[in-house]
């Protein structure tokens, strides 16, 4: 449930890369990937981009609180090439965090599998009985005296993946409302972003890699 939601409007929609095959965005922050159910959740960047772009077609989603890069399609078969690319784990994806705590280590991999933690959806959880493979690479890039800032490589491509993640290492996402119990005060966001996107062009097949840059 979205209560009170208040999509950033500034800026409005952000076009990193346009040809006639994708497009390439850049996401803000409290802003749905896709419309939720209700008339005024329609926001979100799927219908902002399609009302420019009418044949856009939603390829894969950020949760609403995380920041970054998206590729959308301009026609079915685009969807379709870059659909396969992702079932079959062909894209790269990484992204910056900020988790509570002090690392100590400075690289690993959480195997631990997930399913919808159904009373609380859209909250997952972890189940090593009924949970589906997750898998994410982290890595230690600095810290404070009480906070690590990591990147995080997601091999596979579960719904609130590297939150729950995170959490089950003992180290959640600052600012994450679902995931993160420690006393530390919250920040006005979830502090993460998709920073960089690779994956093979669907028409000629050149390999692309798109950067964004972290705000925070």
């Amino acid at each position: 449930m979205l209560i009170d939601y208040q999509p950033p409007l500034h800026p409005y929609l952000e076009i990193l890369y346009q040809d006639d095959d994708i497009l390439v965005l850049n996401k803000p922050s409290g802003l749905l990937s896709v419309p939720g159910k209700a008339p005024e959740h329609q926001d979100s960047l799927s219908w902002r981009v399609q009302r420019v772009f009418p044949t856009a077609r939603v390829v894969h989603r950020l949760d609403m609180a995380t920041s970054g890069l998206v590729v959308m399609a301009m026609h079915l078969q685009s969807q379709r090439h870059l659909n396969r690319q992702f079932a079959e784990r062909q894209v790269q994806k990484r992204y910056i965090a900020w988790i509570e705590g002090l690392l100590a280590v400075q690289t690993g991999t959480i195997e631990v599998p997930l399913i919808c933690d159904w009373p609380k959806r859209p909250q997952q959880k972890v189940c090593f009985v009924q949970g589906k493979k997750a898998c994410t690479h982290f890595q230690l890039l600095t810290q404070t005296n009480t906070a690590s800032k990591v990147a995080l490589i997601p091999v596979t491509g579960r719904s609130h993946q590297l939150r729950v993640h995170m959490q089950w290492l003992g180290h959640p996402i600052v600012g994450d409302k679902f995931y993160n119990d420690h006393a530390l005060p919250a920040k006005e966001r979830l502090l993460l972003h998709a920073e960089s996107l690779q994956f093979y062009h669907p028409n000629h097949g050149n390999w692309l890699r798109f950067h964004s840059d972290c705000q925070f």
